[in-house]
């Protein structure tokens, strides 16, 4: 196991999304989820364009904070990016969504519901008492206005990080991890916790029609792999649809710039040794290089751009 824990990713930083407009994600953020203005900035350059893979990017980053969670709204000012597919289902492979704790979740929804949501489950959902990793767990599914998934969790006393149990007068508490549909288990597995060094924190299926109203998805079946890094925060969870099935794959063209684009961005250690360890592995790689920043401002003085095996964004950074 040493050859795992030379290099390893510590925590995930930020998790960045590609959003049509920033005024209005902004509004949404705040206002629907009470996120906090942390910084609003605009970047272009040589060194910005070599870490996303794209020509000549002019990038508006206004980075968000939920409890202890960031979150990083990225617009494109010089390129129009493809929309999200209208018709994405959570098997998709492209699908990924923030999960987003509440301290109550009968009063989240109703805040949430007055403002314009596309809701994708039902409504509130409680996951099974017999379920034993996330029974009596309450979620709710909805799209923001790009088309981007999230979801709202409430976790009983006995489930859930200890943090997200602190007596708290909010009602909105943070982010406890972001969900990605996969292909294969195993396949993901090699990559989070092989090559980045990512633990399993615990294992499910969840199915019946529960599952079914959570992702307006009849008969769905997931088997989920939940990750965390090793200095704990916020984690991912590998969703491997077992029912209906795969959904399609992202495809190959889709671009930093485009709406559908997340990007993790991990915490490592050293991130020389792993680029190298990815190359040796085959991992495909966005960023042509490890890009070092000397603008102060940035969060962070090194990061690359790479994808996991089904096309997810996973930006790995030395703070």
């Amino acid at each position: 196991m040493s050859s795992q824990t030379d290099v390893q990713v510590q925590k995930i930083r930020a998790i960045g999304l590609t959003v049509t407009n920033c005024h209005r994600s902004l509004e949404f953020y705040t206002q629907a989820l009470l996120f906090e203005l942390v910084s609003d900035i605009t970047v272009e350059g040589q060194d910005y364009s070599d870490l996303e893979g794209v020509t000549g990017a002019k990038i508006r980053i206004i980075t968000l904070r939920l409890g202890d969670e960031l979150i990083e709204l990225r617009e494109y000012l010089n390129i129009q990016g493809k929309p999200i597919p209208s018709d994405s289902q959570s098997n998709d492979l492209w699908f990924q969504h923030l999960a987003i704790v509440v301290s109550d979740m009968d009063r989240a929804y109703a805040h949430l519901r007055s403002f314009s949501i596309e809701p994708i489950s039902v409504t509130p959902q409680t996951i099974p008492h017999e379920n034993k990793a996330s029974g009596s767990v309450r979620a709710f599914k909805f799209k923001d206005s790009d088309g981007h998934d999230l979801e709202l969790i409430w976790f009983p006393p006995d489930k859930g990080q200890d943090k997200w149990h602190q007596n708290s007068d909010r009602l909105f508490l943070g982010i406890d991890h972001s969900a990605i549909a996969i292909s294969n288990t195993e396949q993901s597995l090699h990559f989070y916790r092989d090559l980045l060094g990512m633990q399993i924190d615990s294992r499910s299926v969840n199915w019946r029609a529960t599952q079914s109203r959570l992702d307006n998805l009849p008969g769905a079946e997931v088997k989920i792999t939940a990750l965390r890094p090793v200095q704990g925060g916020v984690g991912i969870e590998l969703l491997d649809y077992i029912l209906p099935g795969k959904g399609r794959p992202m495809p190959s063209d889709w671009k930093s710039y485009d709406i559908a684009h997340m990007q993790i961005e991990l915490v490592v250690n050293n991130l020389e040794q792993l680029v190298d360890k990815l190359r040796r592995n085959g991992v495909q790689f966005v960023s042509p290089r490890i890009v070092q920043f000397s603008d102060r401002s940035f969060p962070y003085k090194q990061g690359c751009l790479v994808k996991d095996p089904d096309g997810h964004g996973v930006l790995l950074i030395v703070e």
